[in-house]
């Protein structure tokens, strides 16, 4: 692979680098470069260039101990960034950015790798600075190359639907040694380039010249990030140790963060196995999912005599999108009727009262608990982006409120909800005849709901059951996380549970999750969405230009989902339920986008004292 052999080959020679600097100098001044610390989607950074810390950190923390936490499954490869082999979730520790996010803005990023950006006023192509003391774990200095590298090899063999994220970058090309340029395909009027540009990961270009970047593999990534890799049992447990010669210990981004001396990942084969695992001590952090065990089980010795601490911290973050999805691939599934009529069967309100304890509020929008979230009819703003695009939307879009599943009795089934499902089913084509669901040939409506977690069981086989009540074919299949990673990847499923993990500021995300160029490829367009009036959509948000501007047309987008019937949505809560052993601390104020433990906690010695001896 050649990138950019004319700067390779003659800024070698000191007069012509000086002439390239000279004219790149004065080719700066002709077009008014700006040049930043940082970059924004919209509006002011809060943080100015000669910030000292993070608002949310404590920059004295103390470096120290261990934090550790479960992870389900298990794990053959430790890199994230290819679709072979199932990967480890935090393989991508090594692994830093140009710039990277905070805690306290949805929207802006800051210089890590790089120091600067330089951009023109037409937002055309951008220049990283990166930082001279930046190096890899082995001591490498990060350079020019390696940013150029990774752009490419992330295009050729990395997660396919990549290709279509960095369709906006027409290239990416090596400047100087601490220089690199991202060239745009066209101007935009919004930052949405440039921060793709500056979320860029960066690998080693000299590591992977003997290795392919495609394979899946359990030898760590030569990264430079603060962690490296300490302790590897394949499949069971991953440990990794701060990097004590870390080259960005110092930088403002990084005061207060990366505290623990040691972070370990304990993998188990289920739910079940994981709590009891947290329960004798086994690993000391648990992010608690199950409102079951939440309200009932958290009453162990442990957490009576305060060695292990259970609380409610706020989360600002959007409501995860959470959902039974379908696999709109599939024929059974095209018409929206018939998925509307399978989301009429979840009772939510009785699986809330009976299940969860009322700890539940129900999700109703993809960007729950956010501005962006569309309500009642459509609004004039809204019409002007979606008109365009209508003859591609339902009808409802236009004359009917913003989707929302109507509430249920507190019985397990409503039957004003299974009356209209199953006059949804017979206008779709599904008649019933002699209890059994079947269409014009005569082929019984089956459908399969696929899981791995033993705890989604008393969720599934309440909904199976009245999914039967229809006549409907219906079993719940529970199979291994390698199995069930397998059978999503390769499109052989009906309807699983997953999430949407929507951005606080959508943008070039929203290709991967809904553009019709990423249906038919492993990507997160879960349910294989191919709609021209929501790629346009996707289009006016990926260039919006004002935080306004973008709430509207995503809450058009909102609208125009929700009326597909892509999903039966299924639950959220707005605060991190957690329990950990007793010897750690957080900042007095906490940030509203991110919990932090793994980040900017830290371990807290005289609390570990206290426990010790109980």
């Amino acid at each position: 692979m050649h990138y950019n052999s004319y700067f390779e080959n003659y800024l070698k020679f000191g007069l012509l680098a000086f002439l390239l600097t000279l004219v790149l100098t004065t080719f700066a001044f002709s077009e008014n470069l700006i040049k930043s610390h940082g970059i924004s989607n919209f509006g002011d950074l809060k943080y100015p260039a000669d910030y000292k810390s993070l608002a949310y950190v404590n920059p004295t923390a103390p470096k120290g101990g261990e934090i550790s936490t479960w992870a389900f499954g298990t794990f053959d490869s430790l890199n994230r960034y290819i679709v072979k082999g199932n990967a480890a979730g935090s393989g991508n520790i090594f692994i830093e950015t140009l710039m990277t996010e905070t805690a306290d803005e949805p929207d802006s990023l800051y210089g890590l790798l790089a120091e600067t950006i330089e951009y023109p006023e037409d937002r055309s192509y951008a220049i990283f600075t990166l930082r001279p003391e930046a190096k890899f774990s082995d001591g490498s200095v990060v350079t020019a190359a390696d940013v150029v590298f990774s752009h490419y090899v992330l295009l050729e063999k990395g997660i396919p639907s990549l290709k279509q994220v960095f369709s906006g970058i027409e290239k990416v090309e090596e400047l100087s040694e601490n220089q690199v340029k991202f060239i745009f395909k066209e101007p935009s009027a919004n930052n949405e380039l440039l921060m793709l540009a500056a979320s860029s990961s960066v690998f080693s270009k000299r590591f992977f010249s003997t290795r392919d970047f495609s394979e899946s593999s359990l030898e760590p990534m030569l990264g430079s990030g603060p962690y490296v890799l300490d302790e590897i049992e394949v499949g069971k447990r991953l440990v990794y140790k701060l990097n004590e010669n870390y080259w960005g210990n110092y930088l403002p981004i990084n005061k207060g963060r990366n505290n623990f001396k040691r972070i370990r990942y304990e993998y188990y084969a289920d739910t079940t196995a994981a709590f009891e695992g947290f329960k004798a001590g086994e690993y000391t952090f648990r992010s608690e999912n199950s409102s079951q065990k939440w309200a009932q089980d958290y009453n162990f010795p442990a957490i009576s005599e305060g060695i292990i601490k259970k609380e409610s911290l706020p989360d600002g973050n959007l409501g995860a999108a959470q959902a039974f999805f379908f696999n709109v691939r599939l024929e059974k599934f095209k018409d929206p009727k018939v998925r509307q009529a399978l989301g009429l069967m979840f009772n939510f309100e009785w699986a809330n009262k009976t299940l969860f304890f009322g700890l539940y509020d129900r999700v109703t929008s993809f960007w729950e608990n956010s501005e962006m979230k569309a309500s009642g009819m459509i609004s004039e703003s809204e019409l002007r982006v979606l008109q365009p695009f209508q003859q591609h939307l339902p009808e409802k879009v236009f004359n009917e409120p913003a989707y929302v599943p109507p509430k249920s009795s507190p019985n397990k089934v409503d039957r004003k909800n299974r009356r209209l499902a199953g006059k949804l089913l017979t206008e779709a084509g599904w008649e019933l005849k002699n209890g059994s669901r079947k269409n014009k040939a005569g082929e019984a409506f089956k459908l399969e709901i696929l899981n791995y977690s033993p705890a989604f069981d008393r969720i599934i086989n309440p909904f199976i059951e009245n999914l039967k009540l229809l006549g409907i074919d219906a079993k719940h299949t529970r199979i291994d996380s390698t199995q069930y990673t397998e059978r999503v990847r390769s499109f052989d499923w009906e309807i699983i549970t997953s999430t949407y993990g929507n951005s606080m500021t959508p943008g070039i995300d929203l290709i991967q999750k809904f553009s019709s160029e990423t249906a038919d490829v492993p990507s997160r367009n879960l349910v294989g969405l191919k709609n021209q009036g929501i790629d346009e959509i996707v289009k006016l948000a990926v260039k919006a230009k004002s935080r306004q501007e973008l709430n509207n047309i995503v809450r058009g987008l909102d609208r125009s989902l929700r009326a597909m019937h892509l999903w039966i949505p299924q639950w959220y809560k707005n605060v991190h339920t957690i329990a950990y052993r007793n010897q750690y601390s957080y900042p007095s104020i906490l940030p509203p986008f991110d919990l932090g433990a793994f980040d900017f906690w830290w371990y807290d010695e005289a609390k570990a004292a206290e426990i010790l001896g109980k």
